[in-house]
């Protein structure tokens, strides 16, 4: 995995001996402990780095990533997944990012659409996918609890975030409640949220070592504080 950091010819050239510090813990023995495949590494690196709002990273990464680790439409899956969780705010350059990634490596754009929704079913489908993640009595005790005049938050969470992105292919449920976790984890200050994407993690059959190694190999671009935040939360969850 010490490839995904050869783009960073700046720093090797500029500042080889931060270059090594970082390289030999980030590729290395922060890969020892963890249990992750490639692919998910890579993809729990690369939402990461969406979330950190560092574009620069993600590209130098992506470009040694993509059809090497993951392919062209995981990446389209991952960058449409973040959306939801980072907002479009958070989320616009890297659509940038990943056109020009694409353009570099000869990747034919744009990709075969991948949606399983109509407008009409998209409420629907979301909330069985809500449902199976987290409990159908907790979702509806969500919806019936939540104040008037709020309500409409539940039904984007439905037909937006669950309906339009969770229902597509490219990406299984496993690896996409894998880097929801790892977004939540790397935004920080969303506790509640990381706590119930814990439990959707577990529904899904991401064990407690599964989300224990994300958490291991996103360490190095979210820093101490928050790697150590949310591992007290998946201990707290998994206890």
């Amino acid at each position: 995995m010490k490839d995904l950091f050869d783009n960073f010819t700046r720093i090797k050239k500029n500042d080889p001996e931060f270059h090594e510090i970082f390289k030999n813990f980030a590729f290395d023995e922060v890969y020892e402990y963890s249990t992750l495949s490639q692919k998910e590494a890579v993809l729990a690196t690369l939402a990461s780095l969406i979330a950190c709002q560092s574009p620069k990273a993600f590209k130098k990464i992506l470009l040694s990533a993509v059809n090497e680790y993951i392919t062209p439409e995981e990446v389209k899956e991952l960058l449409y997944q973040s959306v939801p969780y980072v907002g479009f705010g958070r989320a616009h350059n890297f659509f940038g990012v990943v056109i020009k990634v694409f353009d570099k490596k000869g990747i034919e754009m744009p990709s075969a659409p991948r949606s399983n929704t109509t407008s009409e079913n998209r409420r629907k489908k979301g909330r069985e996918i809500q449902d199976r993640y987290f409990g159908a009595e907790m979702i509806q005790a969500m919806n019936d609890n939540a104040p008037e005049g709020q309500k409409h938050f539940n039904a984007f969470l439905e037909g937006y975030c669950f309906g339009d992105f969770y229902t597509r292919d490219g990406l299984n449920d496993s690896e996409r409640e894998l880097i929801t976790f790892v977004f939540i984890a790397t935004l920080g200050g969303c506790e509640n949220q990381l706590r119930g994407h814990v439990q959707g993690n577990l529904s899904v059959g991401n064990d407690k070592e599964k989300l224990v190694s994300a958490i291991t190999v996103i360490l190095p671009y979210i820093g101490f504080p928050r790697s150590l935040n949310a591992l007290a939360i998946v201990n707290e969850i998994c206890s």
